[in-house]
């Protein structure tokens, strides 16, 4: 396939693990930012090939949607009178009290959608239901929401709401910089695309860390690691993009005046890690009567993360799925304990998929 073979190519995955162990001094340690990235490290055995060590960060959004959320989504969802819309992948997360696809086992009207923008025309077809869409992720999925609220705005439904989780990753690098000893990031190419690498520079320059912006391939995930390698050997803490077929340094403009309009930056509680000041968004006070957290006086309700569960730790880079005395017998990915098992990008489920064991 054009475009995607030529990232999986073996002759030069080869050549670049053998310049990376040529360069490397010592093993440093280098967080990917990103589930995607996760899977493909962990599938491929990258990790396993090279002189540093990779360590698994809290890049998937859906892992780190705290408990509290998907309790609030559950409430929401149990009503008779609302059509609880999400992407797939969140309707096996656990809450404190189940999941969304078992709610809609029990009779509740959860329906899966491919866009935000669907949601949207389901609410203008059903005007004597409330829809709700469960707006999950990264600044990447941020700008297809707000042009939902956009659009309902437009068309004046006012059956139509929002239950928003959004977080930003620059706050969760800076937590990160602040607490562990990691040398280098690879930054979320998708992220960029929309945010562009900006906001990473003054990261790069008060910590010393170099940031290497990557895509998602095996050889984007290589050089990347590469750049960011050659970097520490030289000294140097600079943000460099390998993605250069997708990201820019100013991202995509217009993306980024929809999200600001219609959304504002707001601290954000991530699950098994806590808040994070100024990691989140949440609607603007122009758009607030889309707020299903308001609309369903849902902001009341709190939770606690299973005990038995390490997701925090996972997330934060310190402990890795097979740390996990439940890992692979009483959390499995039709049982999971933690989001990070069942998520498409969590790291357990990745390590799970590719038969990692004690």
């Amino acid at each position: 396939m054009k475009y995607l073979d030529e990232y999986r190519d073996p002759v030069l995955a080869r050549r670049l693990v053998a310049e990376i162990r040529a360069t490397a001094t010592r093993p440093w340690s280098i967080m990917e930012v990103c589930g995607g990235q996760t899977h493909t490290i962990v599938r491929q055995g990258i990790d396993e090939l090279l002189p540093v060590r990779m360590v698994h960060g809290p890049g998937c959004p859906v892992c780190v949607t705290p408990v509290e959320m998907i309790d609030r989504a559950l409430a929401i969802a149990a009503r008779p009178e609302v059509i609880f819309t999400s992407f797939g992948d969140m309707l096996r997360v656990p809450g404190s009290s189940g999941d969304l696809l078992s709610l809609k086992a029990r009779g509740a009207d959860v329906r899966v959608v491919y866009s935000p923008l669907d949601a949207v025309a389901l609410a203008r077809a059903e005007p004597d239901r409330q829809v709700v869409f469960f707006a999950v992720g990264f600044e990447t999925t941020a700008p297809a929401n707000a042009m939902a609220v956009l659009r309902a705005a437009a068309e004046h439904l006012t059956n139509f709401s929002m239950l928003v989780s959004h977080v930003l990753v620059p706050p969760a690098i800076t937590a990160i910089m602040e607490s562990s000893g990691v040398d280098a990031f690879l930054a979320a190419g998708h992220v960029c695309a929309v945010m562009g690498w900006r906001e990473y520079e003054p990261l790069a320059r008060r910590y010393r860390v170099p940031i290497v912006v990557t895509g998602f391939e095996p050889l984007d995930l290589l050089e990347g690691i590469l750049m960011a390698v050659r970097q520490l050997e030289e000294g140097r803490h600079e943000v460099e993009n390998q993605y250069v077929r997708a990201v820019r340094r100013d991202g995509n403009l217009p993306a980024q005046q929809a999200v600001g309009r219609v959304f504002r930056i707001s601290d954000r509680v991530w699950r098994g890690i806590g808040a994070i000041p100024l990691s989140g968004l949440e609607l603007s006070e122009e758009f607030a009567d889309f707020d299903a957290t308001t609309r369903f006086g849902v902001g009341g309700v709190t939770a606690r993360e299973d005990p038995r569960c390490i997701a925090g730790e996972v997330l934060r880079g310190t402990a890795v799925p097979t740390d996990c005395p439940a890992y692979g017998t009483l959390c499995t990915p039709r049982n999971p304990l933690g989001a990070p098992m069942v998520s498409a990008e969590g790291t357990c489920a990745a390590f799970h998929n590719a038969g990692r064991t004690r």
